[in-house]
């Protein structure tokens, strides 16, 4: 079984018993700050319209603009984590984040804020490879799927506690406070980073291009599964709310409910990733990709019921967190000394599949209906499958 680079890690006991570190902890709450403030503008929105006297689609550009810096700074900064650390890159981007949801939470106008997002997205885009680098880095030999699913979980934290308690804010005080908490997180995270005293071990190489690491044997057909199986997430997230309103006429309050229950099943995968350590992630990790397919099929097949998709968006989250689990494993595995590059790269294709699937699912959605777009999920995840094998 391929190992994960323990430079970090040596001395601590090598096998399946060594205690994974208290930082893991910390970058659970890093990823959740980042994950927050990429979740919290939709339930807000109309208020944020209302004090800026604009339209809702004009606010939401700003998130546009979060996820357009988050891809380029992926793209061409995310390489320096392997030259400069990833730790001290972390940190610096987490300052750069506190400061931008700062200018966020007291923006006058929606380009100021679009503009102040645009820079939480560049802070981001190099924050996110770092935090998987650095989960690599302090991952006990032996305990690697464990120390990248309890990171992972952050994601689970913004999803139901960042997403509701915005709203809750919002209503209570007003939009402004909620970029103002979420901005005290990041400086938390800078704090708790700092305190962790991780030492960074850099790469005496060149920086490379921003698409070198893609002749790295192994890379391509990875980030060709991501962002298939991202494309085929966000397509399918996008429109499932609207199905469950227009199609089956629940009211919006679901889809809060969907959005809780796929994070509870994405959060309670990581009880499953010690099991996972124990199978070769190769072999792995087509299979789960199999499972979500499978899982999309059904989604289409019971497109009729909200309890059927309900409890298969539980299922979703759970088997997406396997996944995404195996393959940011597999990708920090590959070159050590080109982590950061890699990495980079995977969130780039992440966040521009993102674009991509929502995007293109929409006329699915609109000439077909919601079990179309599922059908069209599945074959997304099926090529994710094959490409996972190489």
């Amino acid at each position: 079984m391929s190992k994960i680079d323990q430079t970090l890690a040596a001395a601590m006991p090598a096998g399946p018993q060594a205690r994974i570190p208290l930082v893991a902890y910390i970058l659970t709450g890093a990823v959740a700050v980042i994950g927050a403030n990429s979740l919290v503008l939709a339930p807000i929105a109309p208020e944020v319209a209302r004090t800026l006297g604009v339209s809702v689609q004009i606010v939401m550009v700003a998130s546009a603009a979060f996820g357009l810096g988050t891809a380029a700074s992926a793209l061409f900064l995310a390489r320096f984590i392997d030259r400069f650390g990833a730790w001290r890159l972390m940190r610096l981007a987490f300052a750069t984040l506190a400061l931008a949801l700062a200018a966020s939470a007291v923006a006058p106008t929606a380009t100021l804020l679009a503009v102040a997002q645009l820079v939480a997205g560049l802070a981001a885009g190099v924050a996110l490879p770092a935090i998987y680098s650095g989960a690599a880095l302090v991952a006990p030999a032996g305990r690697e799927n464990e120390t990248v699913g309890i990171v992972l979980v952050g994601w689970t934290l913004s999803m139901v506690a960042g997403v509701s308690l915005s709203a809750v804010l919002a209503d209570i005080l007003n939009w402004r406070a909620v970029y103002g908490c979420v901005s005290v997180l990041a400086a938390a995270a800078v704090i708790a980073l700092t305190v962790s005293n991780r030492r960074d071990v850099t790469s005496a190489s060149v920086v490379v291009q921003p698409f070198a690491a893609l002749s790295i044997p192994g890379v391509v057909p990875l980030l060709a599964a991501c962002g298939a199986f991202m494309a085929a997430f966000y397509g399918t997230y996008g429109y499932i709310g609207d199905h469950a309103t227009s199609g089956l006429g629940r009211p919006v309050s679901y889809n809060g409910l969907l959005a809780v229950l796929y994070g509870l099943g994405f959060g309670s995968a990581v009880f499953l990733d010690r099991l996972m350590q124990r199978f070769e992630p190769r072999l792995l990790l087509p299979l789960v990709f199999l499972g979500v397919a499978c899982i999309y099929a059904i989604l289409a097949g019971l497109a009729w019921s909200f309890a059927a998709i309900a409890f298969c968006v539980f299922l979703w989250g759970l088997a997406n967190h396997l996944g995404l689990n195996l393959l940011i494993v597999r990708l920090t595995a590959i070159d050590p000394s080109r982590r950061g590059a890699i990495m980079g790269l995977n969130s780039a294709i992440t966040y521009l599949a993102a674009f991509a699937g929502t995007l293109a699912f929409g006329p699915v959605y609109a000439e077909y209906g919601f079990a179309a777009v599922s059908v069209s999920a599945g074959a997304l995840v099926v090529f994710a499958a094959l490409a996972a094998r190489g």
